[in-house]
């Protein structure tokens, strides 16, 4: 059989389960991650498939490339459903998780990684770096809804959406912090001056003024221009990808960080007409987009871990760093990050709950494993892969009756006290 031809029916089968499978899936405790995983794991376990093995651990760079791709459309996406404006005054949660449980995820994921999988200094930082962010990609069942629909955009969606639209940009510094440990042990070079001067402040500054530009340029330009030449009339959903590709572009010119200049572009650029109904059609352009690659990627880590050998180093020691990393410290982290807060018990439970790990991650660590030489690669790429692989089942299945239940307890509230 031709591969092109396999590929192309392939690809058109995807589109389609794209399309139909959330409808499908509404009511059920599955989520389409899960059915990705399975129907990739499933394809590729057959012998003599048309084409290559899907192994990302030997394409770093075609990974990389293609994660980064999911990402920025995800972020534009989450930066364009916030109808609420992220402001320091009303986005508390938000600041707290990122200023406080980001840092304690990684630091403790860091020592766990370090004592448990017997990892170096400098591997143990990275692998926890690529763990901490949640993913804005597996998470839209917990964000908010789409533009101008407040009723969906509850303190404890608010709270995950925004999280994950800054988190990932935030854990660059802490990814190219391993980076210049491991290089910096091999040429004896000092690194620390450098690190905070432009990995930390200078990249996520261009990336915050890069986003702020286009996003204010571009919407000045969509929503202000005379009436008769308003780019919003024509209702050209594609225009999204434009601003995603040139806030990222730009950034990456400037020698910032393009996944915060991604979000902070699409903040940018809602905030300039927040009302209008063209944000609307640019979302849902959006959404549609990353959700057909979402499914491309997932299929391929589907059949990467069936017949690529991603978890050929799951041992009894990784699967207990899965565990603690997932039902220990990032629930413990955000706990911690929220005391204080009035929002309810059960609702910081649920923040704290559903840190979902996916795509993010494995941008994460293709990128990093194609800078620098890090210890025990496989035993990344296999830990990072069971701690998705769990994420995708227990979050997919419990999210429907969590928010569910969540949505029940806050209307009876409201009732009570209206």
């Amino acid at each position: 059989m031709d591969p092109y031809v396999a590929v192309l029916t392939g690809l058109g089968i995807i589109i389609l389960l794209t399309a139909w499978l959330p409808m499908l899936l509404k009511e059920m405790p599955l989520s389409l991650p899960i059915i990705c995983i399975g129907l990739g794991a499933a394809i590729f376990a057959f012998p003599g498939l048309p084409g290559g093995l899907p192994r990302p651990q030997e394409h770093l760079k075609l990974t990389e490339r293609f994660t980064e791709l999911v990402v920025i459309v995800s972020l534009m996406g989450a930066g364009l459903k916030l109808d609420r404006p992220l402001s320091w005054a009303n986005s508390g949660v938000t600041w707290r998780l990122l200023g406080i449980a980001m840092p304690l995820t990684i630091l403790s994921i860091a020592l766990v990684a370090y004592n448990l999988l017997g990892l170096g200094v400098a591997a143990a930082i990275f692998l926890a770096a690529t763990l901490a962010p949640t993913d804005p990609v597996l998470a839209s069942d917990v964000q908010v809804g789409p533009p101008q629909q407040r009723g969906k955009e509850d303190e404890v969606r608010y709270a995950l959406t925004s999280e994950a639209g800054l988190n990932d940009g935030l854990a660059f510094p802490f990814v190219n912090l391993a980076i210049a440990i491991a290089l910096a042990s091999q040429t004896g070079g000092s690194w620390f001056t450098e690190w905070v001067l432009v990995d930390v402040f200078w990249k996520l500054a261009a990336g915050a003024a890069v986003g702020l530009l286009v996003g204010r340029g571009l919407g000045w330009l969509t929503f202000r221009l005379p009436n008769r030449a308003k780019i919003s009339r024509t209702g050209d959903g594609f225009v999204a990808l434009g601003i995603t590709a040139v806030a990222y572009g730009l950034s990456e010119m400037a020698h910032g960080y393009g996944f915060v200049a991604v979000f902070v572009a699409a903040l940018a650029f809602r905030s300039v007409e927040r009302g209008h109904e063209y944000h609307s059609k640019l979302h849902e352009f959006t959404e549609q987009l990353e959700r057909l690659l979402m499914m491309v990627v997932l299929i391929l880590l589907g059949g990467a871990i069936s017949a690529g050998g991603l978890l050929s180093e799951v041992n009894w020691a990784v699967g207990l760093f899965a565990v603690v990393t997932l039902f220990l410290i990032r629930p413990l982290a955000s706990w911690i990050s929220l005391l204080g807060r009035r929002e309810p018990s059960h609702e910081k439970a649920v923040i704290g709950f559903f840190g979902i790990r996916g795509i993010g991650s494995v941008y994460y660590l293709s990128y990093g494993l194609g800078k620098a030489d890090f210890e025990k690669g496989d035993l990344l790429w296999s830990a990072m892969t069971l701690i998705i692989l769990v994420s995708i089942i227990l979050h997919g299945t419990t999210v429907t009756a969590t928010m569910r239940k969540l949505d029940h307890i806050r209307r009876s509230t409201s009732r009570k006290n209206g």
